[in-house]
């Protein structure tokens, strides 16, 4: 009889363990699909490795991604893969981080693609405004392959540690015009910034983005 008891008791135990997991993890799900993150592509020539893969896992993840580039509609990465865009930048809904949840306070974070397009389309002010407001809410960014070059040029890398694509062996001297430190791996989590190497860090790199996020209340 005692016996019997005590084994009631401990499969008790876990179900219950069981369940508070459950629900932790329901929970954790339900704080997952509130997020919305920006991936910013050039209109032409961005890499879709660096795209697809990120916004797979941010998407099993049940994280929203929303498509941002230079031009509306349908753009065209290097690969000739065609991508429908959300958003574009200088669109109002990215412009004030403090108004509405429509505005940059509705998403979880912004991240720029690399590819042969990237320099032409996205390294201009219309990228380095919306880097600026969005780095005033505090909330993660970075970039990947080429385009942490942006995020130099935009002012919002300084007093961090980054890397990126260094095949011309520039990286280091522009990152340090930025006031940011370069650092040879594929990717490079320093505070609120994310960065990687190119496209064999996507994986990664997207779930450094999931990690970093899911520490957003």
């Amino acid at each position: 009889m005692i016996l019997r008891y005590w084994i009631f008791c401990v499969v008790l135990s876990v179900f219950c363990i069981m369940l508070v997991g459950c629900g932790a993890k329901i929970n954790n799900q339900k704080i997952m699909n509130s997020k919305k993150v920006l991936l910013v592509i050039a209109s032409e020539g961005f890499q879709i490795i660096e795209y697809k893969t990120p916004k797979e896992i941010l998407e099993k993840a049940g994280v929203q991604v929303v498509t941002v580039s230079d031009r509306a509609g349908e753009v065209v990465a290097a690969s000739g893969e065609m991508v429908k865009v959300d958003l574009m930048i200088g669109d109002p809904l990215l412009t004030s981080p403090y108004k509405g949840e429509e505005n940059t306070s509705g998403y979880g974070g912004l991240f720029f693609v690399g590819g042969p397009g990237a320099l032409e389309r996205l390294d201009n002010e219309a990228s380095y405004q919306l880097l600026k407001t969005w780095q005033e809410t505090g909330k993660p960014y970075g970039a990947i392959c080429i385009s942490p070059r942006i995020l130099a040029h935009a002012g919002v890398l300084q007093g961090k540690k980054a890397t990126g694509w260094n095949g011309d062996g520039e990286l280091a001297g522009i990152l340090s015009s930025g006031g940011a430190e370069f650092v040879d791996q594929s990717v490079v989590v320093d505070g609120n910034v994310i960065t990687g190497n190119g496209p064999g860090a996507a994986s990664e790199f997207g779930e450094a983005i999931v990690a970093l996020i899911a520490q957003i209340k």
